[in-house]
């Protein structure tokens, strides 16, 4: 079994996307055997009002009937905007199962109280939280995107940047995702992310040395995620299945297709 924890629908303004809907993506999960993916949509990082597009993937959802046991739908919620709290009332009620954040391109910090409170409810409701830490590769940037972010002069962030939210509330789950610019962290750190209720995806480039962070964190640690339609479909797959016997068992390789995603999504 496969669950892919971290795929969108939609569009990205600097860039033409394919497969970017999610009858594609239903495609793609039958062509690579997929049996379940995270989607959340694209369209809302670039709203301010995030809740219409969170609406509109739902919709998109109940269009497509035999997706609703195979698509997981997660909102995006902006805490920096006015009426969050009942954005994400609704989409819990809406059967949504976590959110992800986007501090980059909501213009504000990890650690702002806002955001703070937003984990802290997604926790008393059960949701996961997504954080992301790249959504592309700034070398291929359009010049309206990103120039940069805030308290940062560089449009692309590392783990480091998400540390003080994971420091603040250590109990929540989360999703990180897309790890581009590298894993490194201090020691206290490194103990609290191996002790927390955390999953890496398998989609950013960072995660290309899989034995090293195996032995570091642990195969609980990990799960299948593409970041498609924005990365190619396989690249997170085989991440898993060129590992050697000797770098992670085939028990190991199932937590990671889909064991661990499930832990999580019960």
């Amino acid at each position: 079994m496969w669950i892919d924890i971290n795929a969108y629908t939609g569009h990205w303004p600097y860039k033409e996307l394919q497969h970017n809907t999610l009858e594609a993506l239903l495609k793609r999960m039958d062509r690579f055997a997929v049996d379940k993916s995270v989607v959340a949509s694209l369209n809302g990082i670039h709203y301010k009002n995030t809740q219409t597009a969170n609406d509109s993937l739902l919709g998109e959802i109940r269009q497509h009937r035999l997706s609703k046991d195979r698509i997981i739908p997660f909102a995006v919620i902006n805490p920096s905007y006015p009426g969050w709290e009942l954005d994400l009332k609704k989409c819990a009620e809406a059967g949504f199962r976590g959110v992800r954040i986007y501090p980059q391109y909501h213009d504000y910090l990890p650690e702002d109280p806002a955001c703070l409170e937003l984990v802290k409810k997604c926790k008393e409701l059960g949701m996961i939280v997504g954080l992301t830490i790249r959504m592309v590769d700034s070398r291929q940037r359009s010049w309206l995107d990103l120039p940069q972010v805030a308290g940062t002069a560089m449009g692309e962030w590392t783990l480091k940047n998400f540390m003080p939210l994971i420091r603040a509330v250590p109990d929540a789950p989360y999703f990180i995702l897309n790890i581009a610019n590298g894993l490194v962290v201090d020691a206290a750190d490194s103990d609290l992310l191996k002790k927390e209720n955390i999953l890496f995806d398998t989609s950013g480039r960072s995660l290309s040395f899989m034995p090293d962070l195996i032995s570091q964190y642990g195969a609980g640690k990990f799960a299948f995620g593409t970041h498609s339609p924005i990365l190619d479909y396989l690249t997170g797959m085989l991440r898993i299945e060129s590992l050697r016997s000797g770098e992670a068992s085939e028990h190991d390789k199932e937590r990671m297709r889909s064991g661990n995603a499930l832990r999580f999504l019960s």
